[in-house]
This record gives structure tokens, C-alpha cells and sequence, in this order.
């Protein structure tokens, strides 16, 4: 049975509310609207500071703008006649258009259709133009009304704490800020027209003193024409010294924009790092047998290792202008790993060879063929040439400057003179005498040979489609005239298939080697066929005859090989 409290009423089931919960209540709600508004004022106040700094930035770049609008000077003389001659031009072509036009209504409307086309697109133009020259200004104006906004709210969230009353609705709140945002209009308008008033003083006075100059010259005839002549010197002077000053500064430019502006320490430095690379992949190449033992045979197909150092420095002087030794190792690296790809493929033929065997009781002999596995390695280095490989990474402007400075070499031709050439000079005419010539294979080799008299050097090249290097040259000739199949290889690798003779042995159709004419990284640098008569044809710069007991050959000289 349920019992019924005091009072006759049903148990409520929850304790009455006291009065001390209720201002805690009460203290927590106040609590919350302070950190509420506390939180809006912070708000509005970094607002107001971010809006004060874009507008501060925005000035700036607009008394930046309008101070360089201000020094440019107006067109010369010859900028005038430029576009004076320009707008003759014009005039001509349209005027010859009209007298035809007047008999032929197709070039009629093609020519409307044309002035029509023209006209908009000097409008494009000109609003074009218009839109960048108001930018700053029209930046200026953008933050001024954003700092207006942001400063009257800041502003009513101050009054808001200190009159509650004023954000007591949105209506009210409203009213205020919009009342806030009319006074900052109107200062700012205020000060609009102070700033008017000053430069319209600053006119005035400008003004004024124009006058006076009129009146004095009114007045005294001859001493104001004598000022007007003496203004008139003084301009043709500044126009002329201001020509010769660009003529001067063109003509800087035009050697600087061509010429290698590094330190010649860091543009050798740089090519004997990238140097360094192809030593260390020459030494690869040769150290492939001994790195890669116990295979029956080793197939070699190995393109020319090396490179035009002018072509590298004007690829990096087109990219980088001013560079150091440092700055361009990661660049070196990839340009290498582009230039040249080693790649080594093994193959497996099933050959036989032939085993005896005697029966040991009828002591007959037979013979059968046996397979066995013939392993090979196909060594395969693919030279893409530096050209190929760095006019990828330039765009059309610095490819302009790389070809300007691969021609000039830099205005720096001292910094590696001497490559594969006799200081570039061409090689002397020769006549093969007619003994030499009765040899059915020197005759076919020369028959080939002659063809490329001419050609061009160009490096890793090995085809008359790409004209040739020194062992490309070599390696194509033996194997077009069918005097010796010659694969492509380097000059190191023709002198590694020779056998080596003494000078004094040497005869036509044999091949010289040479040393040291470029920093190769292996013995053998160069390669030509020699003719007789101390003479050889070699792919120099062009492919030409030269004589092999000449100071710089000499110098250089290695060794004979025969195939």
C-alpha cells in the first residue's frame, strides 16, 4: 500500500528548486554571453587589423605604380617616327584595299570584315591595357571599403558592451553598424577632397607661373626666344645622349646576352664533373667481362662516350645565366642518365659439338652430335647525344640563347681549344696515289670513305643520316665498303678488336689511334684510316684529310692497329 506525504498531494518525485541554484544558473548564462561577446570583439578586431594591413599593402603598390608612371618618358624621336612610319603603312595597304574594293564586292566585304575584326581587337586591347593600369587603384578602393566595414564592426562591438541595450535586436544592430559605415564615408569623402583642393592649388600655382612666363616673353621678345633656343639645345642634347646611352647599353647587352657569364672556373669545373661520369661509365663498359664472368661470349654494340663541352656550357648558361660548380650537379646527373642508357641482355643458344666414344669390346669408335647451353651477354650502350637530350629541357626563348651561344662557343673560345681539330683549321687537299688504289680493299674502303669528305662532326653520330664522330666515321666505312664488319663501338673498342703494329709497318687502310685530344677517360681518344703519305681521313671538323706528322698529331699519336 502506498502511503501519501504530507498534505494530501502525489510524491513529485524531484526536490524544489532552490534559490542559490538559481544564481549559479543565472552566473553560468552570464558567463557564457561575456565569452560570447568577448569572442565576437576579438573577431572584429583581427578583421579590422587584417583589412588595415591589406589596404597599408595596397598604397603601396599604388604610389609604387604611379611613381613609375610618373618617371616614364615620353616617346623619342625615333619611337615617334616608328610608329609614324607603322601607321603610314597601314594607312597605304587600306587605302590600296578601298580603290579595290570599289569594283569587287567580295574584297569589299572581306575588308569591312577586316577593319571590323581590327577595331575590336584594338578595343580588347586598349581595355586590356586600361584594367591592368587601374588594378592598384581599383585594389586601393576594395580594402578602403572592406577597412570601413571591418572598423564599424569593431566599433559597434565596443558600444555593444558598453550599452547592452543596442544589440538587444537584429534591427537594432543593423541601424547601428549601418550608422557607423555613413561616418566613415563621409571622413573618407572629406579627405578625398582635401587631397583635391591641394593638387588643385599645386595646378594653380604651376598655372600661374606659365602666365608669368608669357607675360615675360610678351614683354621681352628676343630674351624669350633666346630661352626657347637655349631649351631646344638642351632637349636635342638629352635625346642624344639618352640614344647613344641605349645604343651603348644594347650593344652590352647583346655581348653579355651571348657570352658565358660564369667563372671559367666553375664552367671547366662543371663539364669535368660531367666528364667524370662518362669516365666511370667508360670504365663500366671495359670491366664488363671481369664484373660479369664465366658467359662463352660477350656481344658489344657501344656508342661514342663523350660530349661537346660547348654545348653543355651554353645549355646551362641558356638555363641558369650565372651558375656555379654546385649549383648544377643534380642538373648533370639528369642530363646524363638521359644522354646514355647501358643495358646488358643475356642469351642462351643451344649449339653441339661432336663426342667420340670407343666401345671397349669391339674397339669401334662413334661419334654424335651433343647440345649444350651457349651462354651470351649482349652489351648495349645507346648514346642519345647531348643535343637531343638538353633541347628538351629549354623552352623556345633559352633555346634561342643556347644556339647564339653554342655559335659564338660563349665569346669564351680559349676554354677548350684543340678538340679533335688543329684550332679548327680545314684540312689540306690530298690525291690517294694510284698504288695505293691497286688494293681491292683500300680501293672499296676509300670508295666510302670520300663520300662524307665534308661532313660535319657531331658527337655519338654513325650514319650519313646523322653524319659522324671520329669512330662512327670508322666503323661505317669498314662495314658499308665490306672490307670488315666493324659494329658501332668507341675508338677505345676499334683499338681493343686490333692488332697493334709498329709505324714503320703501317700501310694504307690501316687505322691511328690517338690520346689526350679531349679528356675521354680511356687511352684511345680519337681515331682516323690512315692513307699513306703520312696522311690519314678522320672525321675532324669537317671529315678531312690531315697530316699525322703535324706538331699537334704527333703530340697526341698512340699507336697503328689492322683489322
Amino acid at each position: 500500500m502506498r502511503q501519501e506525504e504530507p498534505g494530501g498531494g502525489e510524491p513529485s518525485g524531484r526536490e524544489p528548486e532552490s534559490p542559490g541554484r538559481n544564481r549559479r544558473t543565472d552566473r553560468r548564462q552570464e558567463e557564457r554571453t561575456a565569452d560570447t561577446k568577448s569572442e565576437k570583439f576579438q573577431k572584429a578586431q583581427e578583421k579590422a587589423d587584417r583589412a588595415g594591413e591589406k589596404l597599408h599593402t595596397a598604397r603601396e603598390k599604388l604610389d609604387k605604380a604611379q611613381a613609375r608612371q610618373a618617371a616614364k618618358k615620353p616617346p623619342g624621336l625615333a619611337r615617334k617616327a616608328v610608329r609614324g612610319a607603322r601607321a603610314e603603312a597601314w594607312f597605304y595597304v587600306h587605302n590600296k584595299i578601298h580603290q579595290v574594293e570599289q569594283e569587287n564586292v567580295g574584297v569589299e566585304g572581306a575588308h569591312k570584315s577586316e577593319l571590323a575584326a581590327e577595331g575590336a581587337a584594338r578595343r580588347l586591347t586598349r581595355y586590356a591595357r586600361r584594367r591592368c593600369r587601374e588594378h592598384p587603384a581599383r585594389r586601393v578602393a576594395k580594402w578602403e571599403r572592406k577597412e570601413r566595414n571591418a572598423r564599424a564592426s569593431l566599433d559597434f562591438q565596443k558600444m555593444a558592451a558598453e550599452h547592452p541595450e543596442l544589440a538587444s535586436s537584429p534591427l537594432s544592430r543593423i541601424q547601428q553598424k549601418w550608422k557607423l559605415k555613413r561616418k566613415y564615408a563621409k571622413e573618407a569623402k572629406a579627405a578625398a577632397r582635401q587631397s583635391a583642393k591641394t593638387a588643385k592649388k599645386a595646378a594653380s600655382a604651376t598655372g600661374s607661373a606659365a602666365k608669368r612666363a608669357g607675360q615675360f616673353a610678351a614683354r621681352h621678345p628676343v630674351g624669350g626666344l633666346l630661352l626657347l633656343l637655349l631649351f631646344v639645345v638642351f632637349a636635342v642634347f638629352a635625346s642624344a645622349s639618352s640614344l647613344f646611352t641605349t645604343i651603348g647599353g644594347g650593344i652590352s647587352n647583346a655581348v653579355s646576352g651571348t657570352s658565358y657569364a660564369s667563372e671559367d672556373d666553375d664552367l671547366l669545373g662543371a663539364d669535368e664533373d660531367y666528364s667524370a661520369m662518362e669516365w666511370e661509365l667508360s670504365q663500366t663498359v671495359a670491366n664488363i667481362e671481369n664484373d660479369h664472368p664465366g658467359y662463352d661470349e660477350y656481344r658489344y654494340s657501344v656508342d661514342e662516350i663523350g660530349h661537346n663541352p660547348y654545348e653543355l656550357a651554353s645549355y646551362l648558361s641558356a638555363k641558369y645565366h650565372v651558375y656555379t660548380r654546385e649549383q648544377v650537379q643534380a642538373d648533370l646527373r639528369e642530363i646524363f642518365e638521359a644522354q646514355y642508357e647501358l643495358t646488358l641482355t643475356e642469351e642462351v643458344e643451344i649449339r653441339y659439338r661432336t663426342e667420340t666414344s670407343t666401345d671397349p669390346e669391339t674397339g669401334e669408335t662413334t661419334s654424335e652430335e651433343v647440345p649444350y647451353e651457349y651462354y651470351i651477354l649482349n652489351v648495349t650502350l645507346t648514346n642519345r647525344t647531348l643535343p637531343a637530350v638538353i633541347l628538351q629541357r629549354l623552352d623556345e626563348q633559352q633555346k634561342e640563347i643556347y644556339t647564339i651561344m653554342q655559335e659564338l662557343k660563349g665569346n669564351k673560345p680559349y676554354l677548350w681549344e684543340g678538340i679533335y681539330t688543329e684550332g679548327g683549321a680545314p684540312g689540306p687537299s690530298y690525291e690517294i696515289p694510284g698504288e695505293a688504289l691497286s688494293d681491292p680493299s683500300f680501293a672499296a674502303l676509300m670508295a666510302e670513305a670520300t663520300k662524307y669528305i665534308g661532313y660535319p662532326y657531331v658527337w655519338g653520330g654513325s650514319s650519313p643520316s646523322t653524319s659522324f664522330d671520329c669512330s662512327g666515321f670508322v666503323c661505317w666505312v669498314y662495314t658499308a665498303s665490306g672490307v670488315h664488319n666493324l659494329p658501332r663501338t668507341t675508338a677505345q673498342g676499334i683499338y681493343n678488336q686490333c692488332a697493334i703494329i709498329p709505324s714503320s709497318e703501317a700501310k694504307p687502310g690501316d687505322i691511328i689511334f690517338f690520346t689526350g685530344t679531349y679528356d675521354s677517360g680511356v687511352p684511345v681518344s680519337h681515331v682516323g684510316i690512315y692513307v699513306g703519305g703520312g696522311m690519314m681521313l678522320h672525321c675532324g671538323d669537317p671529315i678531312q684529310y690531315a697530316n699525322i706528322n703535324s706538331s699537334y698529331w704527333q703530340s697526341h699519336f698512340y699507336a697503328f692497329g689492322r683489322l
